[in-house]
């Protein structure tokens, strides 16, 4: 198969041939039709995820055709179209157990544990416990935009923060994660404020339903601004980037006993952020998480979709070649692109 590949971190990746991935007893291989290019790629080709090892094939949102299946595979066949989270669970752990697979003890991750999607194959794990049967209303670029971004920020906006019809929404971040929060916390019924440094994103980030705009470059504090603008502070705010200073800003923006859902990621030197601690006691303030969604979720998320509440669809911002993402991917960490980039030719 055709794949990208690299042998150290940091170093250019390359195209390869490598071999065909055989699927386990439990597991299954899929035709990848499209891959989405995400922020997370770059922190593991940066080194910044403890799981990779290397020498390694990245990627791990995607959408395709079940190629083989394992004989110990109950609920998928050859030709099915299918997609998966990025966080997929064993299925026997106490979290699986409870319905909690992104959180699973002994998780497979594409990408990370395992090789990933930014291959003409892909070996999964776990099929039963993990894949999700894909209408054919939904196309494969569609699909591949849920599997991290979208779907994390439906869990973050919906299971963890609780967004309800008519609260303030802060997000902070207009990438694929904060774009997909507005579009969800819009669908909703809430109020979302897009917080960003570029007016190119940020008028996107109207376009897909935030009722406010800040540019943190053009502001002194940015808590205070969202103060402002929603009459005391955000019933919820998301750092959908992962930064000290988003961090930081999305809990200092949130009124009292509001929710703050951290998704950006916060590796490497960024680890450990300063938080406003005194607020969040004396103001009973609550901080979340959000790692990826369930399987057993999607089918919430695809009814939105069919419904036509939700068109992730609009958050695609170009596809591209197998080659053309190896400087895609390099380039992440100052990339001004609107809208996801979903890899759709091998």
């Amino acid at each position: 198969m055709k794949a990208m590949y690299y042998e150290a971190f940091g170093a250019a990746p390359e195209i390869r041939t490598l071999p065909d991935p055989t699927p386990i007893p439990n597991g299954v291989v899929i035709k990848v039709e499209a891959t989405g290019l995400c922020r997370s790629d770059w922190h593991g080709w940066m080194g910044h995820d403890p799981d990779i090892r290397l020498p390694h094939v990245p990627g791990h949102e995607l959408a395709g055709t079940v190629l083989a299946a394992g004989k110990g595979v109950m609920r998928f066949k050859a030709g099915d179209r299918v997609t998966v989270p990025f966080v997929s669970g064993c299925g026997h752990c106490h979290e699986c157990r409870s319905g909690n697979q992104q959180v699973c003890e002994e998780q497979f991750q594409p990408g990370f544990t395992h090789w990933g999607s930014f291959a003409e194959y892909v070996a999964l794990d776990y099929a039963d416990q993990n894949l999700v049967h894909l209408p054919e209303s939904v196309s494969y670029a569609t699909a591949a935009s849920l599997g991290c971004r979208f779907a994390t920020s439906f869990r973050a906006v919906c299971d963890q923060a609780k967004v309800k019809g008519g609260e303030w929404v802060a997000v902070h971040g207009c990438g694929g994660v904060g774009l997909s929060a507005i579009m969800i916390a819009a669908a909703l019924g809430a109020n979302p404020v897009a917080i960003d440094i570029s007016d190119e994103k940020l008028a996107f980030a109207r376009k897909m339903g935030a009722v406010a705009a800040i540019n943190a470059r053009d502001v002194v504090d940015v808590a205070e601004a969202v103060r402002e603008i929603t009459g005391g502070g955000a019933h919820a705010s998301i750092d959908a980037l992962g930064s000290p200073a988003t961090c930081f800003n999305s809990i200092k923006n949130l009124r009292r006993r509001g929710r703050h859902v951290q998704v950006g990621l916060m590796l490497g030197e960024h680890a450990t952020p300063q938080i406003p601690m005194a607020q969040v006691i004396g103001h009973e303030l609550e901080i979340y998480g959000s790692h990826g969604m369930q399987a057993w979720r999607y089918d919430a998320m695809l009814s939105m979709m069919a419904a036509g509440k939700l068109q992730p669809e609009k958050l695609i911002g170009r596809e591209i070649s197998l080659e053309e993402a190896v400087p895609a991917l390099m380039a992440m960490d100052t990339a001004t692109d609107l809208g996801i980039s979903v890899i759709t030719r091998f």
